[in-house]
């Protein structure tokens, strides 16, 4: 049994080496058939490692998460989220790749969406830099679909190109606009905290101008967005 989790864990990591360092190399390879429970296994795996980022990052107290149940919670939650989530995102995938014109299985394309997942981990760690994280895992990722469209698949590398790099894009300007708004609200919040410490020495009046100008402050970042 031990052999074994040892022998599984080897090929995880041989996995994530070679999708990261010759994804080209990696998905012209790629078994394009022999069932799911690799790859979920693969996917599970992902999960596991970005729920023990998740806790220490929120041990530390760079993310919500600071006490240790809330922590514990993140390692056995995150792998079923991602494991559901690489079945969604494979039907997803799957609609694109037929779209274009690819004659690969539904299993294929799930295939090459949670082997895509070997990044997570490092696109994780690499987001908490704000606005420049989120975009360089998603064009990371971005590339890592073309590699697959152009080497699984065997679909014009132009196309692939332009309807994933159209893809990418478009959810790089949700992210960023989403971090805006979440910086403004953030600190439309910190302003406000500090005025309710002076909320007691205001009469009604003021105090339901001061909310006012608070409710209009997150008001106007949501409309920047």
């Amino acid at each position: 049994m031990e052999q074994l989790i040892e022998k599984n864990i080897r090929l995880i990591l041989d996995t994530i080496i070679k999708v990261v360092t010759n994804p080209v190399g990696f998905f012209k390879d790629m078994p394009k058939s022999g069932g799911f429970i690799e790859p979920l296994v693969f996917m599970v795996s992902m999960g596991v490692v970005v729920g023990i980022i998740q806790a220490v990052f929120g041990i530390i107290g760079l993310t919500y998460a600071a006490s240790f149940v809330t922590a514990l919670t993140s390692i056995i939650i995150a792998p079923i989220v991602i494991a559901i989530f690489g079945f969604v995102s494979a039907g997803i995938l799957f609609i694109i790749w037929k779209i274009m014109g690819s004659q690969e299985s539904f299993e294929t394309a799930y295939r090459c969406g949670a082997y895509t997942g070997a990044i997570v981990p490092i696109t994780m760690v690499v987001g908490f830099i704000p606005y420049l994280g989120a975009i360089i895992g998603l064009a990371w990722t971005t590339y890592l679909f073309v590699i697959a469209s152009i080497e699984v698949h065997k679909l014009n590398p132009k196309v692939s190109w332009i309807v994933f790099g159209a893809i990418g894009l478009l959810f790089s300007l949700i992210s960023i606009s989403s971090q805006y708004t979440a910086r403004n609200i953030t600190t439309q919040m910190g302003s406000f905290g500090g005025k309710m410490e002076n909320m007691k020495d205001m009469t009604p009046e003021e105090a339901g101008r001061a909310m006012g100008e608070f409710l209009k402050g997150i008001d106007k970042g949501a409309m920047e967005e």
